[in-house]
């Protein structure tokens, strides 16, 4: 029996092949959680909470169970998304019951409006943001999904369904969507910093560029993951996790030791790291070759020896090439267990925006 304090939903859905349905979300979430199987059904399980499946008599019955509201509209819209998705043209119906209230909105899109913008290096320029509850912002992972509105036209915002599809403003109120580390919560002036890397014309680039006190923006988050406590950490990356380095560094108890890696343009892309923590930096520079294209961070990865005795975790984040080959090497060479190491792709070569926490 789920604890009273848990939010349950649950749905009937009426289908030609219930039992293939519940194969094929099956498959797919297998790549994100753990999957029970039992005859006629299964669980799926992750840090968000369960959902259980049972198909019979043409119907596929969908219980979900989650902590707080904002993981159940999660898991809700997830499975309702992926539903629609590989119902491959089929009628669906879906409608949700349960213990918890209807969720007409996102519970954790936030409206905020921009207080002022600088640069910090010539790459990287910091865009502060007014909020009226940062507190909101402080756990659940360090990203956030920054909604950028056209230029000019006052922001339409995702909406909700009655199925739990968010439903996306589309035309001339088209949002643009970029994932960014919020860099640090002034709580005290109800502030939220977001570095962001400038390169090339795109769409993250632009608008920090010209961001204007005033401007209205969306935010969806937190998530992305934590870092849990460990008594050793390496702390890798290029310029686009610096943020989430630099603050992860912050927050570390001076009990805490740290290898930190972090591959820039140049010198003058360097930031000042503070902590509170006994921290080794180290800086990389690409001398003149474009990020992306070299193998420095993966080779100094691995030349750092982690510790023998303790607890130690690895935080990476950097091009997508380069994250898959220092999450091979911690897991495949370093023997290093799942919930040890975070390892995210933040972008990708020839690609927007990817940020793929990848674990």
């Amino acid at each position: 029996m789920a604890d009273e304090t848990e939010l349950q939903a649950t749905a009937s859905v009426v289908l030609a092949d219930p039992a293939g349905m519940l194969e094929r979300l099956c498959g797919h979430f297998v790549e994100h959680g753990q999957v029970t199987r039992r005859d006629g059904g299964a669980r799926l399980g992750g840090p968000f909470g369960s959902v259980d499946l049972t198909a019979d008599d043409g119907v596929l019955r969908i219980a979900v169970t989650c902590p707080d509201e904002s993981r159940l509209f999660v898991v809700k819209s997830s499975v309702a998304e992926h539903l629609f998705e590989f119902a491959e043209g089929e009628t669906v119906s879906l409608s949700w019951q349960g213990n918890a209230p209807a969720q007409t909105r996102i519970p954790y899109f936030r409206e905020v409006m921009v207080r002022g913008a600088r640069d910090i290096t010539p790459a990287m320029r910091r865009v502060t943001l007014a909020c009226d509850d940062p507190r909101h912002f402080t756990s659940g992972g360090l990203h956030v999904r920054v909604l950028i509105p056209p230029r000019g036209r006052a922001p339409v915002w995702p909406s909700v369904g009655p199925d739990s599809r968010v439903i996306w403003p589309q035309g001339e109120d088209t949002l643009a969507k970029r994932t960014y580390t919020i860099r640090s919560i002034d709580h005290a002036r109800g502030e939220l910093d977001i570095d962001v890397v400038l390169h090339d014309d795109s769409v993250g680039s632009i608008w920090a560029r010209e961001a204007q006190a005033g401007d209205r923006i969306g935010l969806l988050g937190p998530g992305g993951g934590d870092v849990i406590p460990a008594d050793w950490y390496l702390l890798c990356g290029d310029e686009t996790a610096l943020p989430a380095i630099a603050r992860i560094a912050e927050e570390l108890p001076s009990s805490a030791r740290a290898s930190i890696v972090i591959e820039v343009a140049d010198a003058a892309e360097q930031q000042d790291i503070a902590s509170k923590a006994a921290i080794e930096v180290t800086w990389l520079h690409r001398k003149g070759a474009p990020a992306g294209s070299t193998d420095l961070l993966a080779q100094a990865v691995r030349g750092i020896a982690l510790p023998e005795q303790g607890s130690p975790f690895v935080f990476a984040g950097c091009e997508q090439a380069t994250a898959r080959a220092i999450r091979k090497h911690l897991r495949s060479e370093r023997q290093l267990p799942k919930d040890r190491h975070l390892v995210a792709a933040y972008w990708r070569k020839g690609h927007a925006d990817v940020h793929d926490h990848g674990d």
